[in-house]
């Protein structure tokens, strides 16, 4: 007699469904799993014969195959062991009741017939939601907090004997568990009422903020690049039900910990982090940086002093919002929708364009320093700030704004953006085509953006991200349309760039039309 369980298999975050086909037939006593097994999979037939054994169902003068189909897939990972179990006592006959066609089951086994927590619970619990299952047999794992989703039922068990009462009709056992962390208190470390000065730096983050643009900080020790960017997560909205389960499973594959999962996470990796541990890879390949900072924000403080080959690798999930790691036995793609936050020195002293100190470098020097950020990273990037010293001479400390303050109209202008596009998108990750529709530029704006790009030499990519800009501005400051204001305070972010040898810093000025079509 043969028999069908519907497990969960994960690519990374991606799921799919993994049937335990389970066939029992007369002969030597022996357990064979075929189907791309890896070793930890393999194991699970000593796992599984020792717990039916412990509980009184001995596999005695049985030959036992089991095939995990799809069988190209590559499986690894004990999650299987709870199907495997339930399929073998079904073929075997020692399972009377029928298991339910629209119910999976994940978990590792004790030998005892304990059903234990395995890495990656949370992912399997959003694949099963998206493939439509509508129940999920899986351990309980007090550390977790309280998961609900619309439409897949969750039943928590301990034991392969709590699933068997169940089908024999007893109802699923109640456990105490905490509370869901949407209903967490957010506790703010830093907030922008202490910095002081950097009033434009602090708009134009506030822009970032509400429309999810990359940043990069430029100017010299000491002013200010670091703090801005560590009190930036305190305007960020709190995350919503489906981030949080993202940011668990995320965190729960990887490894890692984090103290609070309704703030938005923050990564400040060091300079000398490899490409593997920001991207993410491996054997089995596991999230890096990248996609640990998915739904919150990525920081590379000193961004000239990683290595090139490191900084080129972030192209892709810049762009595409996610990564993909290739290996032999799989390819796995996680996701990286993440605010870019970038700083660096202008210089290899830092104090190249600085009107205090003195620049010892040469030429050479600052040429060579400069290039190590290449190119097409740069043109991913929206904002670009140069930063100077802020004199606390002359300074009140009075009327600074809080974080409270600017989370608020952060908030309203996300909520502007989630109603014009029907979904929870910003301006700055929305399909181009989508935003123009919704927001198209009048001709004198059009020829605007062309001049300025024309003389600039600026790239399609460049003016679309002035476009998406001018778009979040004119959100936070509750217009429909894109004004000419927005336009042209849009065209200045994207001019406050690093210093060159040839230019000065600017520091936000006010421009106007003419500055940009005469010269």
């Amino acid at each position: 007699m043969s028999s069908k369980v519907t497990s969960i298999g994960l690519k990374g975050l991606q799921g799919y469904v993994v049937q335990a086909e389970v066939q029992v037939m007369d002969g030597l006593e022996s357990i064979v799993i075929v189907g791309l097994p890896d070793a930890s999979v393999k194991e699970s037939k000593e796992r599984v014969s020792a717990t039916l054994h412990s509980m009184g169902f001995p596999l005695v003068d049985m030959k036992v195959v089991i095939n995990l189909s799809p069988a190209e897939q590559k499986k690894n990972g004990p999650l299987f062991d709870l199907a495997i179990a339930l399929g073998v006592l079904k073929s075997g006959d020692f399972l009377k009741e029928n298991i339910p066609d629209d119910a999976a089951f994940i978990g590792a086994l004790s030998l005892d017939g304990s059903v234990l927590p395995v890495e990656g619970m949370i992912a399997a619990v959003l694949a099963a939601k998206k493939l439509n299952l509508k129940r999920l047999f899986l351990p309980f794992d007090p550390t977790l907090p309280k998961i609900e989703m619309d439409d897949l039922e969750l039943i928590y068990i301990q034991s392969l004997q709590d699933v068997i009462d169940i089908f024999s009709g007893q109802p699923p056992l109640s456990f105490d568990q905490p509370e869901a962390v949407k209903d967490e208190e957010q506790v703010v470390d830093k907030d922008f009422q202490q910095v002081i000065g950097h009033d434009f730096a602090k708009w134009a983050l506030e822009i970032a903020a509400a429309g999810e643009h990359y940043v990069l900080m430029d100017g010299p020790p000491g002013c200010g690049k670091s703090l801005l960017a560590e009190t930036f997560p305190s305007i960020l909205p709190s995350l919503s039900k489906e981030a949080q389960l993202e940011k668990m499973s995320l965190y729960q594959l990887a490894g890692a910990d984090d103290s609070s999962l309704s703030m938005p996470p923050y990564r400040h990796p060091h300079h000398s982090a490899s490409a593997v541990s920001l991207i993410g890879g491996g054997t089995n390949p596991k999230p890096g940086e990248v996609s640990l900072a998915h739904r919150g924000v990525l920081f590379l403080d000193e961004l000239a002093e990683f290595s090139k080959k490191t900084l080129d690798m972030l192209r892709q999930p810049l762009e595409n919002e996610q990564v993909t790691i290739s290996r032999v036995h799989s390819t796995v793609t996680y996701p990286a929708k993440f605010i870019f936050l970038a700083a660096m020195n202008p210089c290899p002293c830092g104090y190249f364009g600085s009107k205090t100190q003195y620049c010892t470098c040469s030429k050479k020097q600052i040429q060579t320093y400069q290039n190590r950020v290449s190119g097409p990273v740069l043109d991913r990037i929206d904002i670009l700030l140069s930063l100077k010293s802020v004199h606390l001479k002359g300074h009140d400390f009075q009327g600074i704004e809080s974080s409270e303050v600017i989370k608020q109209r952060v908030q309203i202008a996300r909520e502007r953006q989630y109603q014009r596009y029907g979904e929870k998108v910003c301006n700055g990750s929305v399909p181009y085509e989508h935003l123009l529709k919704m927001s198209p530029l009048t001709g004198e704006q059009q020829q605007l953006i062309q001049r300025l790009s024309v003389r600039e030499a600026l790239s399609n990519r460049v003016q679309i991200k002035m476009i998406r800009l001018a778009r979040t501005i004119a959100d936070v400051k509750g217009e429909n349309e894109i004004s000419d204001e927005s336009l042209l305070e849009a065209m200045t972010l994207r001019k406050l760039s690093r210093p060159t040898l040839d230019t000065k810093l600017l520091t936000g000025e006010k421009r106007t039309i003419d500055d940009y079509i005469k010269r």
